[in-house]
């Protein structure tokens, strides 16, 4: 797979924007989903999964805690397993968490994989294999720029996206396991 200059059509340089999708997430188009590959799990806000008709006890209940790069951590809600389309269908755990974000979700590494996708945020473009051959999804722009302006001290949100920094999920079990014995 490669990128090239015919797929930078319609970006606007320069920029550093990240690479936002609006993907199908159990049959409900869900816009502002972060595709990021420093992120080792799916992770469905809380809000977005009650505004997609789930309820709590559709969740599997887990201990598992989620850190980010600063060493912090957020409770997790539990897990549910949902079906992802794009151009084909792979079923996905999504981590739902009670966090405030401009994203609805993020894509991680399990996503990434599942599709056999290649990234490109300087393309805004993810490219994958199909049974048809390669396919292509081109950054959301529109999505991206409403949360630009939203980080501008000016803009409508005027502070960062906390779920930025939710960049791992650690299992913690083993670790925990072996200070109790």
């Amino acid at each position: 797979m490669v990128f090239d200059d015919f797929d930078l059509e319609g970006v606007r340089f320069p920029h550093d924007d990240p690479l936002v999708i609006t993907p199908i997430i159990g049959n409900i188009l869900v816009k502002r989903v972060l595709v990021n590959n420093g992120a080792s799990v799916e992770i469905l806000l809380y809000d977005t999964f009650i505004r997609m008709g789930y309820n709590d006890s559709q969740l599997t209940v887990t201990d598992m805690p989620i850190y980010g790069f600063a060493g912090f951590g957020c409770s997790v809600e539990g897990i549910i397993k949902l079906p992802l389309t794009r151009q084909a269908t792979q079923m996905l755990n999504f981590v739902v968490v009670k966090v405030g974000s401009t994203y609805n979700a993020t894509m991680g590494r399990t996503s990434i994989h599942a599709f056999k996708e290649v990234l490109s945020s300087y393309h805004s473009m993810i490219k994958f294999l199909t049974r048809e051959g390669m396919g292509e999804e081109r950054g959301d722009k529109k999505m991206t720029s409403c949360y630009v302006a939203s980080l501008r001290e000016d803009g409508v949100g005027g502070r960062s996206c906390v779920l930025e920094t939710w960049i791992s999920v650690i299992m913690m079990r083993n670790e925990e396991n072996q200070r109790k014995t």
